[in-house]
């Protein structure tokens, strides 16, 4: 093979990776930009139509094979190409809609390309999307690893990279598709639609599995507060383990009986299983069962998340045999049409799923439905995954499979990169900035990361908790760790930037809305418990800090609508009797409620205590203010501050503290 066909492979290979990418990109800010709206309203908004993009395939149903030029093979991933780099540019409903289109274009450009390639019986064209998204789920991995948690392809000055990967891939679509001439027309076989159908929910299914999961580590990470190295690094492990046994490349998977897939799968399935239902608690009607500790996770459930991160390399191996069956079916591009409609209406279902498994609260008549659920919605998928398996024909004899250790190799070096990525960085240090007679507490919902007017805004609120070099931050509405958030982690991202320790609060599978501390000084047994709710479940975080010699009793935490009194009475009752008590966060009740006079006869408030007035030396009357900070008698307040800035929509409060005498 000469010079020329290596580099022309290489950029196909690449304009693979890069249109798997930006498909797993478009998908998430499509999603978090239909739950932005809902957000801001508490409501389900109108914009939630736009979800019917996923259904574009069904347009194949309608176009003619003859027009299904290269010309249309190239405008589609240019589309896609086009909204990806210039939705992260714009305001929320733009990048909302630019998203949508984008991911238009992706749901009908995967079944075209299949199709084309299987009417020239270009069997090329499976083993390249088998090797780029491969390729793609390691730079998804790697792009959360640098940012902290963010994605940094999509954000700052190395929004760069993914302009360069995009150039290159127009580069490399024009090379292929932008000569004269049609691909060859073949006859295609009779195809059964159960089994294309089926071929293309396990297609489908291996991007949700990467979307939900496995794209971004810290997801999962979070399930089990196993730390995000420890994460990538067993992920990483896997992706290794799989690339040596000749596992992730079509050619070679080929060599592996069908029982062996089955295993693989089934062990897979099994173990997602078991990695997320232990953590799906079940939460009792009783109010009296109330308050109640989550549990921490067993040696046996880490072990278990252990063996899911070896085995997720599973899902890259099945989307590359889906991939091949569906261009040697040789099916109709009607058939093909059918087949991914379904696969489209899958794929909103599994979506609209994951986000009411959170927002349930605010879902009419089929909400409740959802609660606790968390744990299927991912069963669902990865069952998605796995039963297609049924539909594959005998596999090639093994002499027909062609070893490429090379590429196997490079797998190998890209994963090993990503975990020392993971592993080395170390940015917490220890507290030098503060004064040490005080201790400085910043509590702050923080929206999921918007602003007031609905606008990403995590740089502004990273600059505001700066600005005030806060001792201990709490921090509510922070959980960014599902799709609805695109699958960020703010709280790992200001943690790192601020050089803090954090504790995260509840796991995402429980289905709150997130709290989380963070501190320059170690925090001490942290651990969450849970309020009786009839809706949105609640929690609290309970910590000890010491810092200079006084230890304090920190408490973190975020009431359901209108501040039910009984989950105030629950946090009461665990913070009786300590001492040196700070009790901060939104509770949802103003200063004229029974559940803060409640309060206030057990701990003070400290804007009261700074503030007798109820105004500040500038003016400042937050008479109907629903975050507040608690402190016991023994504290002082130096000051306190409400910091009514438009990066999120609750203000922010700063409170100085001393110290008993």
């Amino acid at each position: 093979m000469d010079q020329t066909s290596n580099t022309n492979r290489g950029l196909s290979i690449l304009a693979a990776a890069t249109l798997l990418l930006f498909y797993l990109q478009l998908l998430r800010e499509f999603v978090e930009g239909i739950y932005a709206f809902g957000l801001l309203g508490t409501s389900i908004p109108p914009e939630i139509i736009s979800i019917l993009l996923l259904f574009a395939p069904v347009v194949l149903l309608f176009w003619p094979p003859k027009a299904m030029s290269r010309t249309v093979l190239l405008i589609l991933p240019v589309a896609m190409i086009t909204a990806r780099l210039i939705a992260p540019l714009v305001d929320t409903r733009w990048r909302m809609l630019l998203a949508g289109a984008g991911m238009a274009a992706a749901q009908v450009w995967l079944p075209a390309l299949l199709w084309d390639a299987s009417r020239s019986h270009d069997e090329r064209i499976p083993r390249e999307l088998s090797v780029g998204l491969i390729l793609a789920a390691l730079l998804s991995v790697l792009a959360r690893v640098a940012g902290s948690g963010l994605d940094l392809t999509t954000q700052g000055p190395l929004q760069a990279l993914a302009w360069l990967l995009g150039a290159l891939t127009i580069y490399a679509m024009m090379q292929r598709y932008g000569v004269a001439g049609e691909a060859p027309t073949t006859t295609t076989e009779p195809t059964q639609i159960g089994r294309l159908t089926f071929l293309a929910i396990g297609l489908t299914s291996a991007l949700v599995m990467l979307y939900f999961v496995f794209g971004s580590p810290n997801v999962i990470a979070r399930w089990t507060e196993m730390g995000h190295a420890s994460a990538v690094a067993i992920s990483m492990i896997g992706v290794s383990l799989f690339a040596a046994a000749g596992a992730l490349l079509p050619d070679q998977t080929r060599r592996y009986r069908p029982v062996v897939l089955w295993v693989l799968n089934g062990a897979f399935v099994l173990a997602l299983a078991a990695a997320v239902v232990p953590q799906q608690l079940a939460f009792s009607a009783d109010a009296a069962a109330y308050p109640f500790y989550a549990p921490p996770p067993a040696p046996l459930h880490r072990a278990q998340v252990v063996v899911l991160l070896l085995l997720w390399p599973i899902v890259l191996v099945d989307f590359g045999l889906y991939a091949r069956e569906l261009v040697r079916a040789k099916p109709s591009l009607r058939a093909t049409g059918v087949s991914f409609g379904i696969a489209g209406l899958y794929l909103v279902v599994m979506v609209f799923a994951h986000v009411f498994t959170t927002v349930y609260d605010y879902i009419p008549v089929v909400g409740a439905a959802f609660r606790d659920r968390y744990w299927l919605v991912h069963v669902v998928a990865g069952l998605g995954l796995a039963l297609p398996l049924a539909t594959l024909r005998s596999p090639a004899p093994a002499h027909d499979a062609v070893r490429r250790p090379a590429l196997s190799a490079a797998l190998v070096a890209v994963a090993l990169l990503t975990s020392i990525a993971a592993i080395l960085p170390d940015r917490t240090f220890p507290p030098q900035d503060t004064d040490p007679r005080t201790l400085t507490v910043f509590t702050y919902n923080i929206q999921q990361g918007y602003s007031e007017d609905g606008q990403r805004s995590a740089a502004e609120q990273l600059a505001l908790i700066r600005q005030h070099a806060p001792d201990i931050v709490g921090l509510q509405e922070s959980d960014t760790n599902r799709i609805a958030g695109g699958n960020a982690d703010l709280v790992q991202y200001f943690a790192d930037e601020l050089g803090m320790y954090s504790t995260y609060g509840p796991t995402p599978v429980v289905g709150t809305f997130g709290i989380a501390l963070l501190s320059r000084y170690p925090i001490e047994d942290p651990r969450t418990f849970f309020m009786y709710s009839k809706g949105e479940q609640t929690a609290t975080i309970e910590a000890q800090i010491v810092a200079d010699g006084t230890r304090y009793s920190v408490y973190v935490t975020h009431l359901g609508n209108g501040g039910p009194i009984v989950q105030q009475e629950a946090i009461l009752e665990i913070a009786a009797g300590e001492e040196n008590v700070v009790l901060m966060g939104d509770f949802n009740f103003r200063p004229d409620s029974d559940q803060y006079e409640l309060t206030a006869a057990a701990l003070d408030d400290a804007w009261l205590r700074r503030w007798p007035d109820g105004v500040d030396d500038t003016g400042a009357d937050p008479a109907r203010r629903i975050d507040h900070v608690f402190i016991s008698p023994s504290l002082s307040v130096v000051d306190i501050r409400y910091l009514d800035d438009p990066a999120s929509d609750h203000p922010a409060v700063v409170a100085e503290l001393a110290p008993p005498e």
